[in-house]
């Protein structure tokens, strides 16, 4: 049950007048001549109208398309006293990322790159660290290499035939160096792949030169990426099930228990199942029983639906969903709850086994999102509910998948190659979710979630409570509506009472929120996150731009209530105490200073017809690029020091999308 304190919210609709608004399309965006998106009204809100060019060939992660949000629903105010278990206390870093294997050169190289950077200090300072994990399709046939030309950090070849395009990927220990380098820079910690393809002929190096190189920053190495999919996609014969892969799992912890080179042992992950079996089918092959030494955490890997269809037209996924058909199951409370309900038996198993259960790999869909969904505010709004709904279910962490530019669900995107790099990141509508989580649930590692249940029936509504210390000391309320008129703004009427504040069974004298607004469930541009944004598509590098705005709302203390103001559509997070809002919103925050000069050397050694259709669906080589040192880098075999001295004592050139970026 709760801790013994009075928490009742009641909520109510309070409309209000909103006037007409000019709608944008994305400016910028490239199709097959590299010309501009052209821009168009409306007199409704922003993505009210559909925008579909059928001409648009650019890369899907900088699509036009903007759907038609969903008509507004029926709502009743209906209030509910939330009884039910908090969850288990989390840590901080909950929301994070994962970066296809094949794509990592994109989002960083052994140069830098400083928008990445920018991104992960914002969660970090929130969260107190990042949790992202490299892997996915493309760790399964990868191979360490001692060197690529031009120091590239991973080389790639396309695979005849693979069902769903992923290439074959040489590595270098560059990669592991460019890790630990942005873990020297931001507080970022590292879950990797071992391949798991040929357990004939097992290939350790990314353990052995991940403990080596990445130290107390690598987290665990993933065994076997969506086993259950392996027949599907042609990587086992007919017939391989669940007992052979506890067999072949089984493989792999007797090697990595008899490699020397892996000192580091019990921070396996697995089964990392997606969809076709059940975590139950893994269980009871006896695989937790058996290998409880060897794993560091329990993990599954799950989106709530697929776009394969239209990425793989030709791999017989059937027949390609509409968009539009699929928005509004987003756009709901039950989504999360569906999601999230088939393995609470899970979760209840992993606690009692004493080991962290994650959500390894997860978006708004497979095969790179749902164009118009997946770079939505309303995917925002979904990320946070469905975050926070893992969490309350006791998950352990979540990680946001990102794939190349083809994919339209990545939470940040370096820009096209004909663009400059400065300032010219597109970060996603889903890349503010983590931000609310991260300063949800702040960085004491004490907090505990409820879903509160906010009223019987109304599944565009739901709210959560954060409890720190055992003390309420966030909400965080949420409404999927679109409705320019305000009819479908709502207000939640907050009573607390047996609540220290430092005055007993007293509310405090106001309390502080944080919005997270948009015009539209639909929208793509404009997203505000406290007054702030991280830039419209093409006008980012990590930074926020704009004044923090915090709304302070006085409570009335003889009453013991407050009343909060929810907006159609939007977030609010409501800070309870002055603690609970300086922990969670941090001051300042390191950022790295950009500036951009031409490109010249040091490209990444990947071929433009294998990035055009790889495995995240990259766009084509990105040029030569700039370095202070022509000569490459001399390797630190320290754990936790930069790759080259250069970089901590003088400057640092970056990489992420091929930019040259100096900082001073």
């Amino acid at each position: 049950m709760l801790p013994p304190a009075l928490l009742a919210l009641t909520l109510a609709l309070a409309p209000a007048a909103r006037a007409a608004v000019t709608v944008y399309g994305v400016q910028g965006a490239l199709g097959a001549t590299g010309g501009a998106t052209p821009a168009f009204t409306s007199d409704t809100a922003a993505g009210t109208a559909v925008y579909d060019p059928p001409t648009f060939s650019g890369p899907a992660a900088f699509n036009p398309v903007i759907l038609a949000p969903p008509p507004p629903p029926d709502l009743a105010a209906m209030p509910r006293d939330r009884g039910g278990p908090l969850s288990m206390p989390h840590a901080g870093p909950f929301l994070g990322f994962s970066i296809e294997m094949s794509v990592v050169n994109q989002v960083s190289e052994t140069y830098l790159q400083v928008p990445f950077l920018n991104l992960m200090a914002l969660v970090a300072d929130r969260a107190g660290g990042v949790h992202i994990r490299v892997g996915g399709n493309s760790q399964e046939n990868a191979t360490m290499v001692p060197s690529l030309p031009n120091g590239a950090i991973l080389e790639k070849t396309d695979v005849p035939g693979a069902l769903t395009g992923t290439p074959n990927v040489a590595w270098s220990p560059e990669l592991l160096y460019m890790l630990n380098n942005v873990s020297s820079l931001v507080g970022v910690q590292w879950y990797l792949g071992i391949p798991f393809n040929d357990t004939s002929h097992l290939r350790l190096q990314i353990a052995e030169l991940g403990e080596a190189i990445l130290g107390e920053n690598v987290l665990g190495f993933q065994v076997g990426n969506e086993p259950d999919l392996y027949v599907q996609h042609g990587h086992r014969p007919p017939g391989w099930n669940e007992t052979n892969y506890f067999h072949e799992f089984g493989i792999v912890v007797n090697a990595v228990d008899d490699d020397a080179h892996i000192p580091a042992k019990g921070n396996l992950i697995g089964p990392s199942i997606s969809g076709p079996w059940t975590p139950e089918d893994v269980w009871n092959t006896g695989y937790i029983e058996a290998y409880a030494p060897a794993l560091g955490a329990l993990a599954v890997e799950h989106y709530p639906a697929d776009n394969c269809a239209a990425a793989f037209p030709d791999a017989g996924f059937g027949i390609p969903t509409n968009p539009q058909d699929v928005f509004a199951d987003y756009l709901n409370h039950t989504s999360a709850q569906r999601l999230v309900s088939r393995y609470l038996n899970s979760t209840n198993i992993a606690q009692k086994v004493g080991k962290p259960f994650l959500m390894f790999e997860t978006n708004t869909a497979s095969c790179g999102g749902f164009p118009g969904v997946s770079d939505s505010f309303g995917a925002a709004l979904w990320g946070v509910d469905y975050a926070l709904q893992m969490a309350y279910a006791n998950f352990s962490g979540a990680l946001l998948h990102v794939g190349g530019q083809n994919n339209s669900n990545n939470p940040f995107t370096p820009p096209p190659t004909r663009l400059s790099p400065f300032e010219e990141w597109t970060i996603g509508p889903i890349f503010y979710s983590a931000l609310v989580v991260a300063e949800a649930l702040g960085a004491s590692d004490t907090v505990r979630v409820a879903d509160l249940d906010l009223n019987d029936g109304n599944i565009y509504t739901p709210g959560y409570g954060i409890w720190e210390n055992d003390n309420l000391a966030r909400l965080v309320l949420l409404n999927f509506v679109t409705d320019p008129s305000g009819a479908h703004d709502y207000n939640v009427t907050l009573t607390l009472g047996g609540l220290d504040f430092g005055e007993p069974a007293q509310v405090p004298a106001n309390v502080t929120v944080k919005y997270l607004t948009a015009e539209s469930v639909s929208a793509k541009e404009n997203v505000v996150w406290g007054g702030q944004t991280l830039g419209n598509r093409f006008q980012g590098d990590g930074t926020f731009q704009g004044d923090e705005q915090l709304v302070t709302i006085p409570c009335n203390q003889t009453a013991a209530t407050c009343l909060i103001p929810v907006p159609a559509p939007g977030a609010a997070l409501v800070f309870l105490s002055e603690a609970a809002l300086s922990e969670g919103t941090p001051t300042t925050t390191q950022t790295f200073p950009t500036t951009a000069m031409t490109k010249s050397i040091n490209t990444a050694s990947v071929a433009a017809s294998v990035l055009a259709t790889s495995n995240g669906n990259s766009a084509a080589n990105r040029g030569n690029l700039s370095s202070t040192d022509k000569g490459g880098f001399a390797h630190d075999n320290g754990a936790n020091s930069l790759h080259h001295p250069a970089l901590a004592a003088t400057s640092l050139i970056a990489l992420l999308g091929m930019s040259v970026i100096f900082v001073a």
